[in-house]
């Protein structure tokens, strides 16, 4: 159980300093009863403000389908960001959403935001072979001797000191393949291709582990489990 204040401020709804404005401005309910006091304690789950549950009492973690376009960063000096696609009170919340890695910003498909820590860690460490699938288009036709590259785990790529981990390329026709990767270094499936003179041009992640953006439009994100 937590202070009222304290899942106020961290559910985004208002600081802790101005919870007790907030409950005498909202009706703020535990099991019917109306809460005054900021310093109560209770399980988010318990709340009602405004008759409405706690949004995402629980945690954060969904999938969205990441258009092209926008990056992956709280900075709106980047330009476009992923997060102004999302709830504005989600990043009043505490922790802060985050995405699980990263997509470029000409990268569009499957990203996981959360505020759930845990699982940013679980889910992008290699130790956990999280596959990432990524259909992509190149600038000539592709070799079918990069299979059997790509899948022997000693390609190095420059500037690293560990070779890329074992990765599957399926050709789908002259320009255009599928890869599955269990790691992601940066700028990865691009720098793989160009280190063998290709020229990645469009790029999009269907799938991180089980979760996939099929049937989900760009830039329209859907709540998951774990």
């Amino acid at each position: 159980m937590d202070r009222i204040d304290k899942i106020l401020a961290n559910h985004g709804y208002t600081s802790r300093r101005s919870s007790d404005q907030f409950l005498k401005s909202h009706q703020v309910t535990i099991k019917n009863i109306r809460v005054f006091d900021p310093s109560d304690k209770a399980e988010p789950s318990e709340l009602l403000i405004d008759d409405q549950p706690i949004d995402h009492p629980d945690g954060i973690f969904i999938l969205i389908n990441k258009p092209a376009g926008c990056v992956c960063s709280h900075d709106p000096s980047e330009g476009a960001l992923i997060f102004d696609l999302l709830p504005a009170q989600w990043m009043q919340r505490n922790p802060v959403p985050t995405t699980i890695g990263r997509l470029d910003k000409d990268t569009t498909g499957a990203l996981l935001v959360t505020d759930k820590m845990d699982l940013v860690h679980r889910l992008i460490s290699p130790s956990q072979h999280v596959s990432k699938v990524y259909r992509l288009t190149v600038d000539k036709n592709i070799s079918d001797s990069l299979i059997e590259l790509f899948k022997s785990g000693t390609l190095l790529l420059h500037g690293e000191k560990k070779p890329c981990l074992p990765a599957k390329l399926e050709i789908l026709d002259t320009q255009n393949a599928r890869i599955t990767l269990e790691e992601g270094k940066y700028h990865q499936v691009k720098r793989m291709f160009a280190s063998q003179g290709y020229t990645v041009l469009k790029l999009h992640r269907e799938r991180f582990g089980e979760w996939d953006v099929e049937g989900l439009k760009e830039g329209c994100w859907r709540d998951t489990k774990m």
